[in-house]
């Protein structure tokens, strides 16, 4: 059983989205960061970086913070949503384009963005431009393709379980998804799955899945 210690952002979602589309015992256990959950010395002695997600195994005891690494470890426990020989190596490629592009300048995009616009002109030109250029990527990457890793047209891989709950806020963004059309039709084609819906109101609702 594992011990999942979440919130409602997309790095959260990553983790509670796998636990569903694997269908696997857990329990969620809240930490809200609007009040300062993540600083209580319980969760900082399973997660020192004081961020969301985090895991603790009660199979043999394993505690893991940091969202990729929690999809590797749950992908290789369980044997699902990973890809086997070379193409292992461009699923955790995409992966680590996901940790180390979409999710910091996306994040950056929210803070000036969504949530503090007409302060810095100049921070809400630089992320957006980047965003815009990283939607560009993936949707060259997604040309004739269903899914970022795999042959042929791919498969569903923790590549796409860790990128989607980042475009999942395109709103946020500014992003028109008809922009992007390959990343849209990947979008949809994720959002419907039963266990992302599922995953996505981990540990509570706050809306629907938006959809473009």
């Amino acid at each position: 059983m594992i011990d999942l210690y979440t919130w409602t952002t997309p790095n959260g979602r990553k983790v509670s989205i796998m636990l569903e589309e694997l269908g696997v015992e857990y329990k969620a256990h809240p930490i809200d960061i609007s009040k300062g959950d993540q600083h209580a010395p319980d969760f900082l002695a399973i997660a020192p970086n004081n961020r969301i997600p985090a895991i603790v195994d009660q199979d043999n005891g394993l505690q893991l913070m940091e969202s990729g690494a929690i999809l590797m470890y749950l992908a290789d426990k369980y044997g699902k949503f990973q890809c086997e020989g070379e193409e292992r190596w461009r699923m955790i490629e995409w992966l680590m384009w996901q940790m180390g592009g979409i999710g910091p300048m996306l994040g950056q995009v929210h803070h000036f963005v969504k949530y503090n616009k007409g302060k810095s002109e100049y921070s809400e030109e630089r992320y957006s431009t980047e965003a815009h250029r990283l939607y560009k990527v993936l949707n060259t990457r997604l040309e004739g393709r269903d899914f970022v890793a795999g042959e042929g047209k791919g498969e569903y891989t923790i590549a796409d379980i860790s990128i989607w709950p980042w475009i999942s806020r395109f709103d946020w963004q500014e992003v028109d998804l008809n922009e992007y059309k390959n990343v849209k039709d990947w979008y949809v084609r994720i959002a419907e799955r039963p266990g992302v819906q599922r995953g996505y109101h981990v540990p509570k609702y706050v809306n629907d899945v938006t959809m473009p």
